[in-house]
């Protein structure tokens, strides 16, 4: 059992018994989620071993995307998928946050305020980018990732976009290729950025819960190159499928506080906070995303709705660059997406599938839980299977 889960698993009825009356039910669903994940109230896998025949059962996971267990091998699937789609030319990372005062806001709105942070900023993107001062492309391509947390698991929004260099124009039909180590000025991306989100707040009928100095102040833009993009796609194949806290930075955890590592921004110098559990726990779900809610959003040539396939973009953008980038695309390092197969404790043998075993939809996922607790087997009459 991982450090988190005991937490949960340990302070959760304490927590939902305070903040009860108060608690969104998202809420209630991944502390649940949590609790019961690799446990009888989840159901069981059944295996049998090739060689020997021997069975053997293992417990499902809850698949809660904000499960800190449930997340192992998702990243490397992802990381391939695009490396696979990557285009061969230099890439960038673009950071979009918002002031402080907007954040309360966010908590109350946090459906509307996430899908506003995503067009607004892939919206100012677009704009300079269309700009023939700027790279004269209307079409970039592009994809987002939505962050919620801060390094000590604060509230803090914001997005993170990888960028290829460039961009088609609809004019000429042209690859415009960004200058090496520039592709926008930040400056100029904020204002837009900021005008882009309090449009879509008036839209929905919300600028009104927005204090004005939200207005009057600048929003953050960052913009860095990346080099060819592997950098920049394995940094954030970590976060796409990663929660507000990995389980390697819990230091310690007890009935009084959770003990976990940190670095400041711009120190490479490790900290550690304590927490009572319950602010722990309060941390960590304020993190949990609407139900449904896309956290990464494809915009332009990289959408999956693009019109022209990705090898015809590949092939067109090494065309107008003279294959320069060719021999660095070949080169990139290799990421194994290989899963050991599950072998026999008994043999070593390779463990076959066989089936899945449920927990009954209703009425036993209490009894369940509290036998897990005991660590007792599941009656054969309290499941039912699903091939």
């Amino acid at each position: 059992m991982g450090a988190i889960q005991e937490i949960f698993r340990r302070h959760g009825p304490t927590y939902r018994a305070q903040f009860e009356a108060t608690m969104p039910a998202s809420h209630a669903r991944v502390i649940e989620a949590i609790t019961d994940c690799r446990s009888a109230a989840c159901g069981s896998i059944l295996y049998q071993c090739e060689d020997c025949g021997e069975p053997h059962v293992a417990a499902r996971c809850c698949g809660n995307r904000h499960c800190p267990v449930c997340q192992q091998g998702k990243a490397e699937a992802w990381l391939v998928r695009q490396l696979d789609r990557q285009l061969p030319t230099p890439y960038f990372m673009l950071t979009f946050t918002v002031p402080a005062s907007l954040r309360d806001f966010l908590r109350r709105h946090p459906r509307e305020g996430y899908g506003a942070l995503f067009a607004a900023s892939a919206g100012a993107i677009k704009t300079l980018a269309a700009d023939d001062k700027h790279l004269g492309a209307d079409t970039p391509g592009f994809f987002g990732v939505l962050h919620t947390w801060g390094r000590q698991l604060q509230y803090h929004p914001h997005i993170h976009y990888v960028v290829p260099g460039g961009g088609f124009s609809s004019t000429d039909g042209r690859w415009h290729a960004a200058d090496r180590g520039f592709f926008l000025p930040v400056r100029a991306l904020s204002p837009i950025f900021r005008a882009k989100f309090r449009d879509a707040m008036r839209d929905l009928g919300l600028l009104a819960e927005i204090s004005a100095d939200v207005w009057t102040v600048d929003w953050n833009v960052n913009c860095q190159p990346v080099g060819d993009g592997q950098a920049s796609l394995e940094y954030l194949s970590r976060y796409v499928f990663k929660v507000g806290i990995s389980e390697g930075r819990i230091v310690r955890a007890d009935d009084s506080q959770v003990v976990f590592r940190y670095r400041k921004v711009g120190s490479s110098r490790a900290r550690t906070l304590a927490l009572a559990p319950l602010e722990f726990m309060r941390r960590f779900l304020q993190h949990v995303l609407p139900t449904g809610f896309m956290k990464v959003r494809s915009f332009g040539l990289l959408s999956p709705s693009f019109s022209m396939p990705i090898a015809e973009v590949q092939g067109r953008i090494e065309l107008a660059q003279g294959f320069a980038t060719r021999a660095a695309q070949n080169a990139r390092a290799e990421v194994s997406t290989a899963r050991a197969a599950l072998c026999c404790p008994q043999c070593g043998g390779t463990l076959r599938w066989c089936c899945v075993v449920l927990p009954r939809p209703f009425g036993c996922r209490d009894l369940l839980r509290a036998q897990a607790a005991r660590r007792m087997p599941p009656a054969e009459s309290e499941v039912c299977q699903s091939g």
